[in-house]
């Protein structure tokens, strides 16, 4: 009897992972928040300084894992509102840079493969969509899809990785989580995952950490793993 090993499920990520964000997109949309910060950390007459939303930035980002969590916890923000303003790019297709050829990557890879970014759901629509790669994906799980208990944990939140693995009825040993983003990447680990760090666009990516399965360079890369 030929028994075949089950397909493996692909979880991707976007940004930075399956194009270049940091070319003209994440400049972009950190001129935003630095503009809705200040007006949410000023006094409602003077907008707080740069310091003190870099401070902040870097703060929530430690402790939460984001900024926007500290936002929601802190300060009140809605969610909804942060991600509509912050990610309302109109010159957005003139921003994205990524490689030729990923289409064909994504159907030659065996498996189902799922976009499961952070990111606003319009915003990865846009995306993807200028790219041409959305029919690959059998499923896009954007950051309005990521609550548990009515509360906001995208990555790298481990409960919410978990409870997404249940309710999509995903085995995690047989999932493979390609990322530029470590942390993200350790949570999956974590879980019984295989991941796939990918390099590409980072600055400085440094060293493969022990637990990490493969480090590449870039997305066209996985076909030969």
């Amino acid at each position: 009897m030929n028994i075949k090993p089950l397909a493996p499920v692909w979880l991707f990520d976007l940004d930075n992972t399956l194009h270049n964000a940091s070319h003209a997109i994440f400049p972009a949309m950190v001129e935003k928040m630095n503009a809705y910060m200040a007006r949410v950390l000023g006094d409602g007459e003077t907008p707080a300084s740069p310091e003190e939303i870099s401070a902040t930035r870097a703060l929530y980002w430690q402790r939460y894992g984001a900024t926007l969590l500290g936002l929601v916890r802190h300060h009140g923000v809605d969610a909804a509102h942060f991600l509509r303003e912050t990610h309302d790019l109109p010159e957005i297709e003139s921003m994205i840079r990524f490689e030729r050829g990923l289409g064909q990557l994504l159907r030659r890879l065996p498996g189902r493969k799922i976009l499961l970014t952070n990111a606003p759901r319009d915003y990865a629509r846009k995306v993807v969509g200028h790219m041409g790669i959305g029919r690959h994906f059998s499923e896009q799980i954007t950051i309005e899809s990521m609550h548990v208990h009515r509360q906001l944990r995208p990555k790298p939140s481990r409960i919410m990785l978990r409870r997404l693995m249940r309710r999509k009825g995903l085995n995690p040993r047989r999932c493979i989580l390609v990322e530029d983003t470590l942390d993200n990447l350790r949570s999956a680990h974590a879980l019984g995952m295989r991941t796939v760090w990918v390099t590409q666009y980072l600055l400085k990516p440094g060293k493969k950490p022990a637990w990490l399965d493969v480090k590449v360079k870039s997305v066209k890369k996985l076909i030969e793993i």
